[in-house]
């Protein structure tokens, strides 16, 4: 089997401070480096980095690497998530769709299903969009909203193989049956390019917030709108992008400072041009410009984003002040634990070893995604 030793450890569920794995594609020990007992198959993975956590999870990312889930082949989305895992420590992801024509999100639903028989990194499918609103269409092209429709979302859902674990709408647009819909086939129903008051919002069942702050209804003094009801909701996570563009580090220090670590996790909403040198991109149909980090439309509105999720988890780190452990619960553990991803978000003995592996500074310095070191 291999072996990871002498390392600190964040497991989850604690620390380690000098510890050891061992792990083929599970993980079948984990301890102290005063319990490692040598065996004679040990095959010892020599990575010079100081800290292992659990792999990351990303359950809102369109794109990278010159890839987009809407329109790539399946080999193409393969490709693109190895990517991720290998530069970004990405080990559980789930591709994310956007408002387009019928016929191309179920082209999406069919590449994506396909990808996920090559790539088990791929746990999952967020669809963002159609549902949603027009004043918080964000940069989702209009001319494609349309109503929520449970029986739309299950024929995409049956294409996908079932793999639509969230679904980004507007709970405005919706009917109730909509919600119930969703949470009864295992998806959840989350709040986003919405135009909800609070009130819709404390009738609704969402129980998860696209992109807290961006592309919604947000805070006043009159209505606390939809950031209003994922800051203050028991048991709503809300989802930070903390690339310093899209929300300002002071903002993200507050949603921190109101939710705590339970109840937030860290995304990109990256789109193709996430890896790419700057200028011209696309994405959902729409030219798209990158300068100086930030991905725009032609109107200026932000389009996704460039972030890695390597540079996220930095940057939460350096925007609330919070430890390693804090860190690995926004970026594992809670993702893990809302999707009942069972095998993932913890290093714990019987779980997938999914590893990110870290300088003292908290450089990526490699990825173990199901057992195997990923090159860089």
């Amino acid at each position: 089997m291999k072996v990871i030793k002498n390392k600190e450890i964040y497991t989850g569920n604690g620390k380690i401070e000098q510890g050891y794995i061992r792990f083929s594609k599970q993980i079948a020990e984990v301890g102290t480096m005063n319990d490692f007992i040598p065996r004679e198959d040990d095959e010892e993975v020599n990575v010079d980095a100081k800290y292992v956590v659990p792999g990351f999870i990303d359950v809102h990312s369109h794109g990278g690497y010159g890839m987009d889930s809407m329109d790539a082949s399946p080999e193409e989305i393969d490709w693109m998530v190895r990517q991720m895992t290998a530069k970004e420590g990405i080990t559980s992801y789930f591709c994310t769709t956007m408002t387009q024509t019928y016929e191309n999100i179920e082209k999406a639903m069919k590449n994506i299903r396909k990808a996920s028989e090559m790539n088990p990194v791929i746990q999952g499918i967020h669809l963002e969009g159609p549902f949603i609103s027009q004043k918080f269409k964000g940069a989702q092209d209009p001319a494609y909203i349309r109503k929520p429709d449970e029986e739309i979302l299950s024929h995409w859902n049956e294409l996908s193989g079932g793999l639509i674990r969230l679904v980004t709408y507007a709970p405005e647009e919706a009917e109730e049956d909509f919600e119930s819909w969703c949470l009864s086939n295992g998806m959840i129903p989350s709040v986003g390019h919405s135009n909800a008051t609070y009130p819709q919002l404390c009738a609704c069942r969402a129980c998860h917030v696209t992109h807290l702050y961006n592309a919604q209804r947000g805070l006043n003094h009159r209505d606390p709108g939809v950031t209003g009801y994922g800051l203050l909701t028991d048991g709503v996570m809300a989802e930070l992008i903390c690339d310093g563009i899209h929300i300002s580090p002071k903002m993200v220090y507050m949603a921190h400072k109101v939710k705590g670590s339970d109840g937030i996790e860290l995304v990109t909403d990256s789109m193709r041009a996430k890896g790419m040198p700057e200028g011209k991109s696309e994405l959902g149909g729409q030219v798209v410009y990158v300068k100086d980090g930030t991905a725009r439309l032609e109107d200026g509105t932000i389009a996704g984003s460039v972030l890695t999720y390597i540079k996220a988890f930095q940057n939460i780190m350096k925007f609330t002040g919070v430890g390693l452990a804090d860190a690995v619960q926004m970026t594992s553990g809670n993702q893990a634990r809302e999707f009942g991803l069972s095998q993932k978000g913890a290093i714990q003995v019987g779980k997938d070893a999914d590893f990110v592996l870290l300088d003292a500074q908290y450089e990526l310095k490699g990825t173990i995604s199901m057992g195997e070191l990923i090159g860089r």
